[in-house]
């Protein structure tokens, strides 16, 4: 395959993972009636908490499809992993090695999160990988946004490293704030999703845009 057609394929998969993700979210806490899910107080791993009536850090949690949104965390994992492993074609050296790397925490770290859960009912090993995991992804994830625009090596165009620096950065700062507030603790965790998910979708469809407008011609676009 020629670079254009491993970027083209990186691009359509790093869509497909944002968007399965924000619809299976969707459809999970859609499910959760009572009590009714909330997004600003509850945390995402609630939704793949498989015991319905534990009480955990002062939250009720009852998530009816809880498997769902465990298989999204495990499937996101991967095709973030895979799209941007792909993406990497367009460094050298250390820096491919890198983002490669980063990449392949995440998933790791997002599969762990689909398979051990968020909740006290289960060995305190589970709680633990579960936490780990999603530490790990969640970084690694906006680390991989923040290099998107800070190698020049990449030459993207300037309001796109602006926006993955700061997208990135604002999603690490997002986590950073969970525990600030109850009330807002979910909020902030989804800062720190959410970003990542964003740039996603934005380098997705900017790759496809200029592979559509400028079919013959090198690519020399963000990864």
């Amino acid at each position: 395959m020629s670079r254009g057609t491993w970027l083209s394929v990186g691009a359509v998969v790093l869509i497909v993972d944002a968007v399965q993700w924000v619809l299976s979210e969707a459809v999970t806490a859609g499910a959760w009636k009572n009590p009714v899910y909330s997004y600003a107080t509850n945390y995402i791993s609630d939704l793949g908490v498989p015991d319905c009536g534990t009480q955990f850090q002062g939250r009720e949690l009852c998530s009816p499809r809880h498997a769902l949104m465990n298989t999204s965390f495990m499937v996101e994992g991967v095709l973030f992993a895979i799209g941007v492993v792909l993406l990497a074609r367009l460094l050298d050296g250390r820096a491919r090695r890198v983002v490669m790397a980063l990449a392949v925490a995440h998933g790791v770290g997002m599969v762990a999160v689909g398979l051990f859960h968020g909740s006290p009912g289960g060995p305190s090993h589970g709680l633990a990988l579960h936490i780990g995991g999603a530490g790990v992804g969640i970084l690694s994830a906006n680390t991989v946004v923040i290099l998107a625009g800070a190698l020049r090596s990449l030459r993207p165009p300037t309001a796109y490293r602006v926006f993955s620096v700061v997208v990135g950065a604002l999603g690490i700062a997002g986590v950073a704030l969970v525990g600030m507030s109850e009330s807002t603790a979910g909020i902030f965790e989804r800062a720190g999703v959410y970003s990542w998910l964003l740039w996603s979708v934005v380098t997705g469809v900017l790759l496809l845009t200029r592979r559509a407008r400028r079919p013959s011609m090198p690519e020399n676009v963000p990864a």
